[in-house]
């Protein structure tokens, strides 16, 4: 068992702090006060701090970048309260610092299986780069392209040099028909013939002979190759084992003591695959610590520190929830046998919501969507626009929804009774001949009236729903904003998406390249409030009936 020396215990008298009745949620929660006295005091040590690590804090901050730090509140064996401290990944290419939780396995040991392994997959990977650039194998590969081209060349003018004399021979015998006598005529075919069968004989041949000389090549070529690929083959397999092997030497608790592998853990996932990095996070380091030592989890935050990737959105000293992709199936198993928060955000979901016709007719129905309702159902709530409209009207024979808001997002939703209405209406989101026009409410003050953000999204495959922006593999995503006013530190836009990719307004708001101000209550990209204030105001479209302009409209409720 590991020593309790990761145990900090508070500054500050926190004798009077009201203990969370259940452990944090760590996919959607407000931390408690522990876990920001905790926080507090975890800042102060990492600023005073000499690290070989630069989080781009600075006015220059070049291409640094920041991490991701965590705190567990738990109470010891004497019913003292403290908490542990951790960060993600490696701090200053480390995996081990003062006061700082240790990793759950620590595949940078020295002598380690996965050192051994990593440097054997080196060596390999050097034998097969010297190969690949051996001079034997470039004279052998050319040598091969310059015969194939050759004897592509040279069959090619045997086959012309045989259509010719065919040719030839047929405009011999049509005049030969009319001008020789029979036996003349007898002798010239039996020619014309021989003639023929010496062309096909010369083509086999000349085939034959190419054919020998490039299978040849091809086979010194190939020598050199076949090694090549043994080599891949090889590293490769070594690559596989020593995951696998890796995989099984990270063994999560929980609080009754289960020990489960990754492996076995991510078994149970679509992917089946952990993927690159998990097990790496602050809060499985932070819970594994606890369990090994028999300290209480009480509650737990994680928080950014220092500046945010290009692709994400992080602020400094920002909390967030844990990551869905790496540590929500990780996290399922060592919360198990404790007494966890239910998740907020599903209990919203679950709240009865009223949902207001704004218009309708033959073709078409248009509600106000309230924030915090689905679009269509989810996993785990079957509520939604979808199932309410089906349900009003049973008989209507349309995919119903045309395009889909934001779950947190409120405002003017369109849905088409029929097949025929439906396909008309996505034809002009899909032309983007539909204008749209949304208001939100920022938090930080803009000092530009109006422009264009530009930035391509695709999403976070570890952590959906959130998006990254991503130029080399994101989808186009273009919208124009204008600034209504200024109120108390607030800005109130108007915003114009040119596309509709899912979270564009979000992120394009909260991104640094964006506005650099995230949305009021955005729970993903910025900080959570009453609710998001993010509200489809209004749509313009031409009916496909009456071919006349309609234009819906509701005004934001904030």
């Amino acid at each position: 068992m590991q020593e309790v020396d990761c145990f900090i215990a508070f500054e500050s008298d926190v004798s009077r702090v009201e203990l969370p009745s259940k452990f944090t949620f760590p996919f959607y929660y407000e931390p408690h006060e522990l876990s920001l006295k905790a926080t507090e005091e975890l800042q102060r040590h990492i600023v005073k701090q000499e690290w070989n690590r630069d989080f781009g804090i600075g006015e220059d901050e070049g291409n640094a970048v920041g991490i991701m730090f965590g705190v567990l509140v738990v109470k010891n064996h004497e019913g003292h309260l403290g908490y542990l401290a951790a960060f993600s990944g490696k701090l200053a290419g480390s995996n081990h610092h003062d006061r700082f939780v240790p990793p759950v396995y620590d595949i940078l040991t020295h002598d380690g299986f996965f050192r051994q392994e990593e440097k054997h997959i080196e060596r390999l990977t050097a034998e097969i780069e010297l190969l690949e650039e051996a001079p034997e194998l470039w004279k052998r590969r050319d040598e091969f392209e310059s015969q194939s081209k050759q004897s592509e060349s040279e069959l090619t003018e045997a086959r012309n040099k045989i259509k010719v004399g065919k040719r030839d021979r047929k405009n011999q015998r049509e005049t030969a028909k009319a001008e020789l006598a029979p036996e003349a005529y007898g002798q010239l075919e039996a020619a014309l013939v021989k003639e023929s069968l010496d062309d096909q004989f010369d083509f086999k041949r000349l085939a034959k002979k190419w054919r020998s000389d490039l299978s040849k090549s091809k086979e010194d070529l190939d020598a050199l190759l076949n090694a090549i690929r043994d080599l891949k083959k090889e590293r490769k397999y070594s690559s596989a084992s020593t995951q696998a092997n890796m995989f099984n030497h990270y063994q999560f608790l929980n609080q009754s003591g289960e020990s489960k592998s990754l492996l076995s853990i991510f078994d149970h996932t679509e992917s089946k695959i952990p993927p690159a990095g998990a097990g790496e996070c602050a809060a499985p380091k932070l819970l594994q610590y606890a369990y090994l030592n028999k300290l209480k989890p009480i509650a737990m935050a994680e928080f950014w520190w220092g500046k945010s990737p290009s692709s994400e959105i992080r602020k400094h000293k920002q909390f967030y929830p844990s990551c869905r992709g790496k540590c929500e199936p990780i996290l399922g198993h060592m919360l198990e046998g404790l007494d966890v928060e239910p998740n907020e955000m599903l209990s919203n979901l679950k709240d009865e919501k009223e949902l207001d016709i704004i218009f309708e007719d033959e073709h078409l129905v248009a509600v106000n969507k309230p924030a915090e309702f689905l679009s269509v159902p989810g996993k785990e709530i079957e509520d939604s626009v979808y199932t309410r409209v089906k349900e009003k009207y049973p008989d209507a024979d349309g995919p119903l929804v045309v395009h889909r808001l934001d779950m947190s997002t409120s405002g003017v939703m369109l849905l088409a009774k029929s097949k025929d209405v439906h396909k008309a209406i996505q034809h002009q989101f899909e032309q983007r001949t539909i204008k749209k026009r949304y208001v939100a409410l920022l938090r930080g003050e803009l000092t530009e009236k109006r422009g264009e953000i530009n930035l391509p999204l695709r999403v976070d495959f570890h952590d959906r729903p959130r998006q990254l922006v991503c130029h080399e593999h994101g989808k186009p995503a273009r919208t124009v904003w204008e600034l209504v006013e200024t109120i108390d530190g607030q800005s109130l836009v108007r915003f114009y998406p040119i596309t509709g990719r899912t979270h564009q307004l979000r992120v394009h708001a909260a991104h640094a390249d964006g506005l650099n101000t995230p949305i009021l209550g955005d729970d993903l990209y910025g900080t959570k409030a009453d609710r998001l204030h993010l509200h489809a105001e209004q749509l313009r479209f031409i009916h496909p009936i009456s071919l006349e302009e309609v234009t819906l409209k509701v005004p934001a409720p904030f």
